[in-house]
Formats: structure tokens, C-alpha cells, sequence
């Protein structure tokens, strides 16, 4: 029996259409997802919408919508980005979903307060509703939320709250030792310092007249709904059964990597694995938080007028080419840049040079000498798999350094190229120049395969036109961009 692997993508909020960061995200867990398979393993592979709380109201005041209606408008928005991502989820969980999330929720809820871990008392603070929590004085950046960027209101209030200072030290040390695993070290050795801070108890649930009775009610308190984030993280259990189908759900769970933005990263290596604990139940293996992109060496703004509509130049350059931008140019766990220019600089030189024209060059080289398809490249893939193995190239893709993964690919693309270039087959006898040829043919083909973790309908047509009856030259792949 294949060994499974449960791996996440953070549950956006469907407050809006999905953006750059958001395509940056269904990539990299993609990539995830689908090197996992090709390595046999038994994958889930999750996702869902966060469509409660107080911003998904104050949305659907502006735009004259319901909250409900707001949360159908955007999640068909994202789910139809993801579809042009060629990005295919296993199940996608909704907030809204009474039946599969709503009871396993409120299930959590019940076995913390049975721990002791959920009380009530009056409160005063900052909070900032982009954010849907609360900040300290210190934490404010020129006296507004350091996310984004305004004036948190000044809250007074009566909420249940999670005893998560009862947990420091347990945290402190699933962290420490890589129980928890955080991806990458600087955000492990924040994590930590955060929590060396000193925890205070955070509260987990709103007044219902605040949200217009929006959300999940508290379990005997008709006066309060959940706080959001104790409802949106619960999804990545209800997506796998937690409290409707236990068997597929002890068959997944703990999930083995959450891969989420840098901006929510302590709700994942603090929050969560607290309430988890206080239920008793078992803590997800590894957290992958991924950076931000910039444009321009600037966070896109309406105002910089310098924001990427990511559905826009999906329509104009289709999916491959976004897809190997973001993950060879933004480095998969820190930020990175994005610039029209830039795009078409590493389309040309990267996919319409390198891959586009190398595939080009062999395939018409191999119809012209009626080269016959390439049945068993078995040989040449182990060569290929003991060549990129001993530059990393496997480590790199464990460790999810996407960027330099590909590096290696492209490495042996360039081989191929030069090999081309010394041994000149067109000069050659017939033999010689076909046995050339179906050198180069087999290499290609074994680097496709591993490009359909990465570049998976480019690898597809690859594969395909290197393994029909008799090879025939292929469709230009990228043609160049002026």
C-alpha cells in the first residue's frame, strides 16, 4: 500500500478576485502535489474558502451582496483560477458549507472547552478587520496594522477565549526540535521568538450582533459566532472527514505540509498546533511558508499602479510559462519580483531559446532522418536521475527549493544543446547520425518526465511527439515575444 501524503494550500479569504500571491501559492503546493505522485505516494491535496466573519460582511455591505453571495461570487473565482493553473485539488472545503465543515468545527470547539480551554471575559484592544485579529501597540508599524497598512479600530468587548499560554512550552519545544517543521529556518527562528515573547491568550469568538449573526454560532451562546481563523484553519480536517467519514480522515490526517504566505504564518505555527493539542488530536508534520511578490522592487498597490491581474496574462502567455516564471524567478521561500519585462526576458531566453528551441532543433533533426518514436528511454532517465541527483536536484525538491530544482533541469537542457553543437550529426554517416540522434531524443524525453512536476502540459507534448510511431518535428512550444 502507497504511503500517503496530505498537503494543504492555505484557504484564502473570498473578500476579492485572487491575485498574484495567490497563483504564486497553487504553484508551489501544485509542484508539491504532483512530485509526490510521480514518487508513488497516495497524495491528498486540499484547499477551500474562508467565507465567514466581520470582512466578508463589511464586502457584501459595499457591493450590495449578501454573505453568502459574496462567498459564491469569489470562491467560483477562485476556483476557476485554479482550473487555468492546471492546478486540480482533491477537494476544496467550503466555510459556508453547513453539512462537511460546519459540525467539525463546533466538534473542536466542544473537545477545548471540555479541556478547560475556552472561557469568557471582557476585553479591550486593537483590531485590525484586514487582519480579523488583534495587534499590540508595539506590533502596529507607524500606528497601523504592518499587513495592511491602516489604523486598527479600537475594539471593547466581551469574547471566549483560547488558553494559549497554557501551551508555550509545549509549542516552544515542537518547534525547536522539528516536531513541527518550519519551512524556511528564518521563519522557525521568528516562530520561536515570538513565542519566547511570552503567549497571551487570544480570543476565538466575535459578538454576533457585530457580524450580523454571520458565521458559526458558539455551542450554547446564541450572543457569539467562532472567530474566523478557529473556523477557516478547521477546514484543512474537514476536507478529509474530521467528524463525517473518521476513516478517511485517520487515513490523511496530520496533513504533512501546510504550504501558506508569510503573512499568516504564526496562525499555522502557533495558533493551530495549540487548539490541536488542547483536542488532543495530532499535529501537522511541517509548515512551507512561501514570501511575497513585489513589482518593481514595490508591494503592488492600485495606487503604483503596478498590480498584475494574474488571470490577464494567464489569457495572454497561457499557463506554463507563469507557472516556470514564479517558480524559477521568486524564490520559493523568501519574496521575489515581478515585472512584465522581466517575464519576457526569462520567456525568451529560458523557454523560447533553451527548452522551445532544443526541442524544436531535435525533433526536426529526428523527422528528417525518419526517426522512429522513443519506446525505452529507461536507460537514459536512470543516467539523467544519477546526474541531477548528484547536484541536488532531488534534496532540492524535498527541501522545496523549486528554483534551484529547475536550475539542474536546465542544466541538462544546455547539455544536450552543446552535445549538438561538438558532434555536428548532420555530418555524419547514417548510422552514426541515428544513433546520435536517438541519444539526444531519449535525454529529452527523460528530462520531460521531470518536467511535468513543474511544466505539465509543455512535459505532455513532449513526451507525446517523442514517442509516436516515427518522431515529427513539433509545434513551435514559445514562440518568441517581442
Amino acid at each position: 500500500m502507497a504511503k500517503k501524503f496530505y498537503i494543504t494550500s492555505a484557504i484564502p479569504y473570498t473578500t476579492g478576485f485572487p491575485h498574484l500571491g495567490h497563483t504564486l501559492e497553487y504553484v508551489i503546493s501544485d509542484v508539491i502535489n504532483r512530485y509526490y505522485r510521480s514518487q508513488g505516494r497516495d497524495v491528498m491535496f486540499t484547499c477551500g474558502s474562508d467565507e465567514n466573519g466581520q470582512k466578508i460582511v463589511e464586502v457584501g455591505e459595499k457591493e450590495g451582496l449578501s454573505p453568502q453571495e459574496i462567498g459564491d461570487k469569489y470562491t467560483k473565482a477562485f476556483q476557476n483560477h485554479v482550473k487555468n493553473l492546471n492546478v486540480n485539488f482533491d477537494e476544496w472545503r467550503r466555510g459556508s458549507n453547513k453539512k462537511l465543515h460546519w459540525p467539525g468545527v463546533i466538534e473542536l470547539w466542544n473537545k477545548s472547552i471540555k479541556n478547560g480551554d475556552i472561557y469568557k471575559k471582557k476585553y479591550k484592544g486593537l483590531y485590525c478587520v484586514g487582519c480579523e485579529q488583534f495587534y499590540k501597540k508595539s506590533e502596529l508599524k507607524d500606528g497601523k496594522c504592518p499587513e495592511h497598512l491602516r489604523i486598527p479600530e479600537e475594539v471593547e468587548e466581551e469574547n471566549y477565549f483560547f488558553k494559549l499560554s497554557k501551551y508555550q512550552d509545549r509549542l516552544k519545544k515542537l518547534i525547536k526540535n522539528d516536531e513541527l517543521k518550519v519551512f524556511p529556518e528564518i521563519r522557525k527562528n521568528e516562530t520561536l521568538g515570538f513565542i519566547n515573547q511570552g503567549l497571551e491568550d487570544f480570543s476565538v469568538s466575535r459578538p454576533k450582533e457585530r457580524l450580523g449573526g454571520w458565521g458559526i454560532p458558539v455551542p450554547g451562546d446564541n450572543s457569539q459566532v467562532m472567530y474566523v481563523w478557529f473556523d477557516a484553519l478547521t477546514i484543512y480536517m474537514t476536507s478529509v472527514g474530521w467528524n463525517y467519514d473518521l476513516k478517511l480522515w485517520k487515513k490523511y490526517w496530520p496533513a504533512d505540509v501546510h504550504v501558506i504566505g508569510k503573512g499568516i504564518y504564526r496562525f499555522h505555527t502557533v495558533y493551530w498546533p495549540a487548539i490541536l493539542m488542547s483536542a488532543g488530536l495530532p499535529l501537522p508534520k511541517s509548515v512551507l511558508v512561501h514570501g511575497y511578490i513585489t513589482s518593481g522592487g514595490q508591494k503592488m498597490a492600485k495606487s503604483l499602479n503596478n498590480v498584475i491581474d494574474p488571470e490577464e496574462i494567464l489569457k495572454k502567455y497561457e499557463t506554463d510559462p507563469i507557472r516556470y516564471y514564479l517558480l524559477k524567478e521568486i524564490p520559493t521561500q523568501s519574496d521575489g519580483d515581478f515585472t512584465k519585462e522581466r517575464f519576457k526576458e526569462v520567456y525568451n531566453a529560458d523557454l523560447a531559446n533553451t527548452l522551445g528551441n532544443l526541442v524544436s532543433r531535435v525533433t526536426t533533426l529526428c523527422e528528417a532522418d525518419g526517426l522512429e518514436g522513443i519506446k525505452n528511454y529507461k536507460d537514459a532517465q536512470k543516467k539523467l536521475k544519477i546526474s541531477i541527483d548528484q547536484n541536488g536536484y532531488f534534496k532540492h525538491l524535498e527541501k522545496f527549493e523549486f528554483n534551484l530544482a529547475l536550475e539542474k533541469l536546465w542544466r541538462e537542457l544546455r547539455k544536450i544543446d552543446k552535445k549538438i553543437a561538438e558532434e555536428k550529426p548532420w555530418e555524419k554517416t547514417a548510422k552514426e547520425r541515428k544513433e546520435n540522434l536517438k541519444s539526444y531524443a531519449e535525454k529529452l524525453l527523460s528530462i520531460a518526465y521531470e518536467l511535468q512536476v513543474f511544466l505539465p502540459t509543455t512535459a505532455d507534448k513532449i513526451l507525446k511527439a517523442l514517442q509516436e510511431k516515427k518522431i515529427k518535428k513539433i509545434k513551435s512550444l514559445f514562440p518568441r515575444l517581442e
